[in-house]
Parts: C-alpha cells; structure tokens; sequence
C-alpha cells in the first residue's frame, strides 16, 4: 500500500520537540524524506544546539526512515535559504514546508520592550515569511507544493500578555492567504493549523491563578501527537484542491476556522455620515453584533472530545 507522502521531501521548522518532532515522524512514517529543522533554542530562544534536530533524525533513522538535521534560524534570511538549500542538494527536490518553529516572550502589552516584540515577530513572522520565500522558487519550477503554517487562536480569537506573538500569528494566516492565491497558478497551496495541544512552549505559561492552573491541567491531556495527521494529510497531493484555509486541531476535533467577513451593513444615502448619526444610527444597529472580548478558552469552552 502506498504511503500518503510517499518520497515527498519536507521541511519541518522547529522540528526538535513538541508539535514539529511529532510532524517530522509522522512524515517520514508515511514515506517523506524530512529535513529536521531546530535552531536548539530556549522557548525564549537563547542559544542553540544541533543536538535536538539530530536526535530527532536519529529517531526517523532507526524506524526505517530517512531524514536529515539543520540548525538554522528561520529568522534569518540566509538561514532560510541554507535549509532549503540543503532539502534539495540533499534529497534533489523540496515539496512542502511546515513553519512550526516559533518562542514566546510573554508580557502584557503596556509592559512589552521593543526587544520582546521585535524577536517574536523575527521568528514567527518573518521566519514564515523567509522560510516559504526561499521555498517559493522551486515549488514554482516544479509546479506543485504544500506550506503548512502553524498558528494559535492566541491571534485568531485573542489572548492576555501576548501582543507580539498573536501579532505575529493573525500576520501569519494573512501571509498564508497571500501565498494561496499568488501562488494558485501553479498548483502550490497554503494553509494554516492552531493548535491545541501540551508542549515546551506551552509549558512556560504562567500557572499563577486558579483559572490558569486548570487551563494547563486540560491542556496536558491533549497530545501534540494529534496534530501530525492533518498535517501529513495536507502535505499530501490528497489535498490537492485545499488552499487558503484555517483549521484548529484540539485532540480528536478539527475544526474549521472562519475567515474574516462583513457581520452588518448602515449606509447614509446620499447626505454621508456625522459623527451624529454614526453615534445615533450606525453603533447602535451593529453592536449587538460586537465581539466581546474573548480568548480561546472563552470560545473553547467544553472539554476536548
């Protein structure tokens, strides 16, 4: 029987631990060559180390795989390029790209210094950016191609002492719908994955209050092992008709996630608005459609199936 990615060559950010680790197994079980990505950096991303990357190719090795290890950073350019370099000196091709690799540099917005804003956004953000760019030439050659990118409801939904990285993630799912369409015309597609699900990264969330203590409880019980599926399934050419889209994955649930569209409609006619009428008219017409101001846990309320 053949495998789902069979020979398919991919490249995993951040593939060290967690989420990537379980993309980069899963991967190569199904038939991928993988390129194992982790710069070996904290979760605030200091230092680095090859070691993690390796071990993870030791694993893909030892189960009959094939794999190879790069210790690049996705928030440099350069680094960006050598990865990809590296897929196609390597395995003589490159067929999708999964940005996972990501850190946190959690603090509440009025307390936030330019330095935590500007390395969450280099590494998420900028390192999608410069991870799928450098990928671009070659999926276009070719004409086909699969990005997978990882984002968080931190962005899509809304999250306390997180501006820089739900920042970077809404800017992430934009750029995926960016390359959807841009890249539509030959045959390469993109698409997002927010995950729910305990890992290193996840680990460093504060466990100050009782109702932060329970969401760390209820996130422990779903495994990053049940986000490898969709994301095998996506680099696949069995998704081949699947672009531009957003899913969430919390254990056994998938979900797809919504995109933004118009809720409510007022015009003036002809004489325009005032800041009269949009006090009187327009505001008081849309505001029983107004978000509240919700998190992911206010959203995702009911426990994981």
């Amino acid at each position: 029987m053949m495998k789902f990615v069979q020979d398919k060559v991919v490249l995993v950010t951040g593939a060290g631990g967690g989420i990537g680790r379980d993309f980069a197994l899963a991967l190569a079980r199904e038939g991928a060559k993988v390129v194992v990505n982790d710069l070996g950096a904290s979760v605030g991303g200091e230092g680095q180390d090859l070691a993690r990357a390796e071990q993870v190719v030791q694993e893909i090795v030892a189960a009959g795989g094939t794999a190879v290890a790069n210790g690049d950073s996705v928030a440099d350019w350069d680094g960006a390029n050598r990865m990809v370099t590296q897929a196609v000196d390597t395995f003589g091709r490159i067929d999708g790209v999964i940005n996972n690799a990501g850190i946190l540099r959690d603090r509440f917005f009025f307390n936030m210094s330019v330095d935590e804003w500007r390395a969450v956004i280099d590494v998420h953000l900028n390192g999608a950016f410069y991870v799928s760019r450098a990928a671009a030439p070659h999926f276009k050659a070719q004409q086909s191609g699969s990005y997978v990118h990882m984002v968080s409801t931190s962005g899509l939904i809304g999250n306390f002492g997180q501006a820089n990285y739900s920042a970077a993630k809404l800017g992430i799912a934009a750029l995926s719908k960016s390359i959807a369409m841009d890249m539509a015309r030959f045959k390469v597609r993109s698409n997002c994955i927010s995950p729910f699900a305990w890992s290193r990264m996840i680990g460093a969330m504060p466990t100050e209050t009782p109702e932060q203590q329970a969401r760390v409880e209820r996130l422990k019980t779903m495994e990053t092992a049940k986000i490898a599926p969709l994301a095998v399934y996506l680099a696949s050419d069995a998704a081949a008709e699947v672009s531009g889209q957003i899913f969430a994955v919390r254990a056994n649930e998938i979900f797809l996630m919504s995109q933004s569209r118009p809720l409510r409609s007022m015009h003036a006619g002809g004489e325009g608005w005032t800041p009269q009428t949009v006090a009187e008219r327009a505001i008081p017409a849309m505001r029983p459609s107004f978000y509240k101001l919700d998190r992911s846990q206010d959203v995702f309320d009911w426990d994981p199936a």
